[in-house]
């Protein structure tokens, strides 16, 4: 049973991933990252129920590919400016993945301490109870299902209305004399 669309969420965190990598390495020079918002700190429970959640939602296959996919970018914008390093980069490749293997377990803790965060130690624990209920039970296995529907509908309802707005834009345009 497929839980968390994976690809369709594994897409989306890489398309994130990619949204932030490909800026950053296109800067020169380096820029420090925004502070984030510091966490309250959690008790080791929470932290465990929330990681207790997480692998019933089976969140982890939103970024197991993570590093590796994130090691191809990294190659892949290095031989952009240095396509004479081609083969040494893509045999560094191998050996920063195989160095990095297993870093994308931060992810998985972080999810976890965001979590813990967001909900008290009660609430995490309530949500563990009712995602092992009949109705938990259901809503782990339907929901990657209907997120999927409904990001179809949304690209489906998002293609015919932006027709309209073109043809708004073209209707606007007309009346100021201006074929578009």
């Amino acid at each position: 049973m497929k839980r968390f669309s994976g690809s369709s969420s594994a897409a989306g965190l890489m398309l994130g991933l990619a949204l932030l990598a490909g800026p950053a390495m296109a800067q020169a020079p380096k820029q420090a990252a925004p502070a984030a918002t510091p966490l309250k700190e959690a008790t080791p429970a929470a932290i465990a129920a929330a990681k207790e959640i997480l692998g019933m939602k089976n969140a982890s296959a939103m970024y197991a590919s993570a590093v590796p996919n994130i090691v191809e970018q990294t190659k892949n914008a290095l031989l952009q400016s240095n396509l004479n390093y081609q083969k040494d980069l893509n045999e560094v490749a191998v050996i920063v993945a195989k160095n990095m293997a297993g870093r994308e377990k931060e992810i998985g803790d972080g999810m976890a301490k965001i979590y813990a965060n967001e909900f008290t130690e009660q609430e995490l624990k309530d949500l563990v109870t009712f995602y092992k209920s009949p109705l938990g039970q259901k809503l782990l296995s339907t929901e990657p299902r209907a997120i999927q529907f409904s990001m179809s509908y949304m690209n489906q309802w998002a293609q015919v209305f932006a027709e309209t707005v073109n043809a708004a834009f073209r209707g606007e345009m007309k009346k100021r004399g201006k074929e578009i």
